[in-house]
């Protein structure tokens, strides 16, 4: 049976496989997107000599010439389009960031705020929470008390967005423990209570939450360090792994690590 994770994204890749898709593929997609939604992204453009002539960082082509180069059948860039196609003001907003700084340093330096987008676009999530109750847990990396004693929270009052293309293409590529960077954030508990919360504790899109956030990014009040990203073992959530609920599992797995001295996590952004 396929990961639930992969099954989420089936609906917006369609027939297109992840190992064997053509630009020209990707391009209807984003079409039918467009259509959809009336909202731009940028063009899904084969990365050839031709392509990179122009001598343009990658995020710089995105930004200026509305150009996405794009590996044909390359699993990574597969999924990196599938997330343009699905969440794209937070992709705009992580570009527009970047773009400023690397205007602001160049392009061979990186700033803290660069290395938080990285994170986020790989391997990020943005865990929406409904209340406070199992922040505590997730804050002291207390696994056994976040997916065993508060186990039934999990699609009640927290859930999660996968936004990380490598993280999609790495659950793809057959590992089974997941670790999510994941942007902590605040909702009102109506909201939440009206959203189709699927399988795993997952929400695909939630748009307009989505452009509260992406908002706040673009504006440099999120992910102006990596230190603001929490660290998510997506495995230990009902669903998503076949021992998520067994205790060795949670105290024995790599990816339940304990909480490092001294590390702090800031309060959930509260839009």
């Amino acid at each position: 049976m396929r990961h639930l994770l992969l099954r989420t994204w089936e609906t917006t890749a369609g027939t297109v496989s992840a190992d064997a898709f053509s630009v020209a593929e990707l391009e209807r997609l984003r079409l039918a997107a467009v259509d959809s939604d009336r909202i731009e992204r940028p063009r899904f453009c084969a990365q050839d000599a031709a392509l990179l002539a122009d001598g343009l960082h990658y995020e710089t082509r995105i930004a200026e010439r509305g150009e996405l180069a794009t590996r044909e059948s390359h699993p990574h860039d597969f999924f990196n389009a599938l997330v343009w196609l699905r969440h794209p003001r937070l992709k705009r907003a992580l570009n527009a960031r970047q773009v400023a700084d690397i205007a602001r340093v160049g392009p061979k330096q990186r700033t803290r705020g660069q290395c938080a987008l990285t994170h986020f676009d790989e391997a990020g999530a943005i865990v929406w929470l409904a209340g406070t109750d199992l922040l505590p847990a997730w804050d002291a990396h207390d696994w056994s008390t976040l997916f065993g004693a508060q186990r039934a929270g999990w699609g009640r009052s927290i859930a999660v967005t996968v936004f990380g293309h490598a993280l999609v293409e790495h659950v793809w590529n057959g590992h089974d423990l997941p670790v999510a960077k994941a942007l902590a954030v605040r909702v009102d508990a109506r909201a939440f209570a009206a959203l189709d919360v699927e399988a795993g504790s997952m929400v695909a899109r939630w748009p307009d939450a989505e452009a509260r956030v992406a908002a706040a990014i673009a504006a440099g009040e999120l992910l102006a360090d990596p230190q603001e990203l929490r660290p998510l073992p997506l495995a230990g959530i009902p669903g998503w792994h076949v021992d998520g609920a067994q205790p060795a599992f949670l105290r024995e797995a790599p990816c339940f690590r304990p909480l490092r001295p001294g590390r702090r996590y800031p309060a959930p952004y509260a839009p």
